[in-house]
């Protein structure tokens, strides 16, 4: 009897699609619910101080340093970049309009936060990552303690709290940096570049910053808490954990900052 063997179909493109499209969905499901979770142990009150003041200098204090290098460099790059362009049109002096605007509104906000999600979220997901390995967030079940609001409502405030807090730092150093800059390198003068910034920079585009910073902050604590409490098992698994934070982040970050700047530049509109 001549034996048959039989070859498993190949995937085609539709069915690629349609896994991708499954598995969306349910990583977006899980999530929501997961979050749900989160915020029903943060309605009823705050953690207590000592659980919640270490995570505050954990992701609040030591992540001072690498806002304000980052921030000082954003600040003379766009000024580099903005005063070549500006030259050729003979409008040195209003190089601190575009440098200023664009630093408030959309770089320091979204490149502090990724700044963040790479020191921070990856942080937390590796250390959720570790206690699920090692059976510690199974210990605290077994010991009566909700792990989610111990371990994931202190870190969830905290970035909601303090990534706006450093977006401002940020802000700061980006615009003495780009003004030290452009005066003492570049040339232009200092009575322009704050004058032009005073005309065209308002109030609004600070506003636009720190509320982008504020979602920005919730999406990265509430990726990397999830990655982390689904970790899987072993090394890879927790390194695993922390890229995709690193990565989901990312993207939201990207995906939250298009949608915001759409809604606040009909926002403007409406308002002024």
């Amino acid at each position: 009897m001549n034996s048959r063997m039989t070859t498993q179909p190949r995937d085609t493109p539709f069915h690629l699609l349609g896994r991708i499209v499954v598995d969306f969905v349910s990583l977006a499901g899980d999530m929501t619910i997961f979050g749900l979770r989160m915020l029903s142990w943060i309605l009823p009150g705050w953690p207590r101080g000592n659980v919640l003041w270490p995570v505050l200098y954990e992701i609040g204090v030591k992540s001072v340093p690498v806002v304000f290098i980052t921030g000082g460099f954003i600040g003379m790059v766009l000024a580099v970049q903005a005063f070549e362009q500006f030259e050729l049109m003979h409008m040195e002096n209003q190089l601190g309009t575009v440098v200023n605007v664009t630093l408030l509104k959309e770089l320091g906000p979204v490149l502090a936060a990724v700044m963040l999600a790479g020191r921070v979220g990856s942080a937390i997901a590796a250390q959720l990552g570790t206690m699920r390995v090692t059976e510690q967030i199974d210990a605290l079940t077994a010991l009566g303690a909700n792990p989610i609001a111990y371990l994931v409502v202190p870190r969830f405030l905290a970035c909601v709290l303090l990534i706006p807090m450093l977006t401002l730092c940020a802000d700061g150093i980006g615009v003495l940096s780009g003004w030290w800059f452009s005066t003492q390198v570049l040339g232009v003068e200092s009575f322009f570049y704050w004058f032009h910034s005073q005309r065209f920079v308002t109030s609004f585009d600070l506003f636009s910053g720190i509320l982008k910073s504020v979602f920005f902050g919730a999406s990265i604590s509430l990726i990397a808490c999830h990655r982390g409490f689904h970790s899987r098992a072993g090394a890879e698994g927790v390194g695993q954990a922390a890229t995709e934070a690193f990565v989901y982040s990312f993207v939201v970050i990207l995906a939250i900052d298009f949608l915001l700047g759409y809604f606040l530049m009909h926002l403007y509109r409406i308002l002024w």
